[in-house]
């Protein structure tokens, strides 16, 4: 079915306009358009406004994002509205002017977009736009800014009143463009959608301009001492110590993740007198200050502070935040109010080192910490030209506890069971670690790929959108770095596989040294490196966590001409029990799996292995998987997704209770039971 044109047109602005986050934040916004249709229930025509929904971005919105009313009926509604002090209800009332099935949820704002008598509507969040909306004097400078071209509407809470309040600004100022909306963004529009997009742009750009010509070039003062930016090596490496501190911090209430910036904006910004007042203003538009939570956390100390300083005044902080969050909640809640969520921080700023932000998934984090950055924008802006002053907390706490919030909170789909969890996999390369990596990632994990092969961890990686490190794991250095690489990219660690492996298959007469030494050095060597530098980072943490090797059934079945590998999977299948029993009191659970014969997709049987194991038994090679499942009780050739089932199996919460086990994962080898 073709598209309506408005919608093709709508579609095309919002792409146009969201594509740059100079004109808006990533999800906030919307867009909307009207048009004349045919009803197919009365073939009759008639007019729709098609609006971007609840959720979902502009730069990347679809139709299905769209919802689609009826203007006879949304124009009906202002006879209907009982006043501001029961605005919410229209909310539901707004179900009653969808048109068809399907698409997307009316959000909040569709009263704004519906109630204007103008075709094509944008409401954006631009940081030019919202610093004007949050100076002191927006209003006087909206008018010097733009002259009678853009209004000034009040702030007031998005709902239905706002709609009202801007459609009779449209009326009483026919020629103007758009508005500034105090505390919160802009709304444009026009009787084309190229019109519409050129005011939005126009406005947005002016803004700019004024801002940069006008703007004191030190808007948030002079640099504190030591409190200027560390080197790039050195505030990496502080920020990868400090982030599982913070994490299990902030993870206190809830499990979260976290994303680390250390841009230029946001160092400048902590470097600077001013930046302790600003902070504790907290942010203003409503977008910001729902995913950054109010304020953020602010420790008061220099980079250049110890680091077993910044971390005991850190904890102090957050006890401190947490109480404030708790009296915040208490001075503004009322019997009607939605119970009191999560008082940790979702924004940490540590000055010389950056910006740590969380969420409950790794986008959810990195969203959180672009809204803090363009709140750092806008404060710039205001402080530039006047004097920052957002929204009161009494409005910011009307909305982050707004009734239609919780109720879109509790609309959305529940959390997949590793949400929350960040994996660090060796051998994540190929086959049994590759397949590992899908199925963690599929269950909601933030998955580091290490391999010794860095080319083929970044494919595998950039097919579930996670970090690709190459690691040689008999390495101690690349194994911290390794670490280092998870922590600065999620946060911390909660579960590692050791995967990393290789085998020779030769006679005790003919094994060398060097190749016990080297698959030594790799399975039993590479997991205790890989055990050990994952354990500090999981104590520190303190949510506990998950340590799976991939041992073998070689680890407890002695097979033919096998010394130097069954040697070092019965090493590993050891320190499966030993950590298990050294490191429960930290909550972290030690647990093995015992695979058998995994040769199709195997770097291991791709290897030589394969080969090698072939000759053993007197079979051709491309006959191997064949003849090892006709050997197991189930008859049965194991596959790498099996072992990554018995993975999920002991990580995915269901085992929680359980730990120094060992899972066969080999179709039935009786020889192979553990006793």
């Amino acid at each position: 079915m073709t598209s309506h044109p408005a919608v093709a047109e709508l579609l095309q602005r919002a792409h146009l306009l969201g594509a740059d986050r100079r004109n808006t934040n990533y999800a906030g916004g919307n867009a909307s358009a009207k048009g004349v249709a045919t009803d197919p229930a009365t073939g009759a025509e008639v007019e729709l406004m098609w609006v971007k929904g609840s959720g979902g971005d502009l730069g990347t919105l679809t139709e299905a994002g769209l919802a689609v009313l009826r203007m006879d009926r949304l124009r009906a509604l202002p006879a209907v509205y009982p006043g501001p002090h029961r605005e919410d209800e229209m909310v539901a009332a707004l179900d009653y002017c969808l048109h068809g099935r399907g698409g997307a949820a009316p959000s909040i704002d569709t009263a704004m977009h519906g109630l204007l008598d103008v075709s094509h509507v944008d409401h954006l969040h631009p940081d030019s736009g919202i610093a004007l909306a949050t100076a002191v004097d927006g209003e006087e400078l909206t008018r010097k800014v733009f002259g009678d071209r853009v209004g000034w509407v009040p702030w007031r809470r998005p709902g239905f009143q706002l709609g009202l309040d801007i459609a009779a600004l449209h009326r009483e100022n026919p020629d103007a463009i758009g508005c500034v909306l105090g505390g919160h963004g802009i709304t444009a529009w026009g009787a084309t959608s190229a019109e519409c997009a050129a005011n939005s742009l126009e406005i947005i750009r002016t803004a700019e301009r004024y801002l940069a010509e006008h703007g004191r070039p030190d808007p948030f003062g002079p640099v504190l001492p030591g409190y200027a930016a560390l080197s790039e090596v050195d505030r990496r490496a502080r920020a990868a110590a400090l982030f599982p501190v913070l994490r299990g911090l902030a993870s206190t209430d809830s499990r979260v993740v976290g994303q680390f910036t250390d841009g230029p904006e946001v160092l400048d910004f902590l470097a600077r007198a001013e930046h302790p007042r600003l902070a504790a203003l907290g942010t203003s538009c409503p977008d910001h200050f729902l995913r950054t939570k109010v304020r953020p956390l602010v420790v008061d100390l220099p980079g250049t502070a110890a680091l077993p300083e910044v971390i005991a005044r850190v904890a102090e902080l957050h006890a401190d935040y947490r109480a404030e969050y708790a009296a915040y909640y208490r001075r503004h809640a009322t019997a009607d109010s939605p119970s009191m969520r999560g008082a940790d921080p979702a924004i940490v700023l540590v000055p010389g080192v950056g910006m740590f932000s969380f969420g409950r998934d790794a986008q959810t984090a990195r969203v959180a910490g672009e809204f803090y950055l363009n709140a750092i924008n806008v404060m710039r802006g205001a402080e530039s030209v006047s004097q920052y002053e957002p929204i009161g907390e009494a409005e910011k706490f009307r909305i982050e506890y707004w009734e239609l919030e919780e109720a879109k909170l509790r609309r959305m789909p529940a959390a997949r069971p590793l949400a929350t969890r960040i994996a660090l996999v060796t051998g994540g390369g190929s086959g049994i670690g590759r397949a590992t990596v899908r199925r963690l990632a599929a269950e909601g994990a933030c998955v580091v790929v290490a391999d010794l092969d860095g080319a083929a961890a970044a494919t595998v990686a950039g097919e579930i959108g996670g970090v690709a490190v190459a690691a040689d794991v008999t390495d101690e250095a690349a194994v911290a770095g390794a670490v280092r690489a998870a922590c600065l990219a999620f946060g911390g660690l909660d579960l590692v596989v050791n995967n990393a492996g290789l085998s020779v298959s030769k006679p005790l007469l003919d094994t060398t040294t060097e190749d016990w030494d080297r698959q030594h050095a790799v399975m039993a060597r590479g997991s205790f490196l890989v055990s050990r530098e994952a354990a500090r980072v999981m104590i520190e943490q303190r949510m506990g966590g998950d340590i799976v090797y991939i041992s073998s059934k070689n680890a407890v079945f002695a097979g033919p001409n096998n010394v130097a590998y069954g040697a070092t999977k019965a090493d590993q299948a050891h320190q499966v029990r030993l950590l298990a029993a050294e490191l429960g009191e930290h909550g972290i659970r030690v647990n093995g799996i015992n695979p058998d014969a995994v040769v199709r997709d195997s770097g291991i049987f791709a290897g030589g292995w394969g080969a090698q194991r072939a000759a053993v038994y007197g079979v051709p090679e491309n006959k191997l998987g064949e003849f090892y499942a006709a050997r197991t009780l189930l008859g049965r050739e194991v596959l790498p997704e099996h072992v990554a089932a018995a993975v999920f199996a002991l990580t995915g919460g269901e085992l929680s209770q359980t730990t120094g086990l060992h899972i066969p994962v080999d179709a039935g080898v009786a020889a192979a039971f553990l006793r």
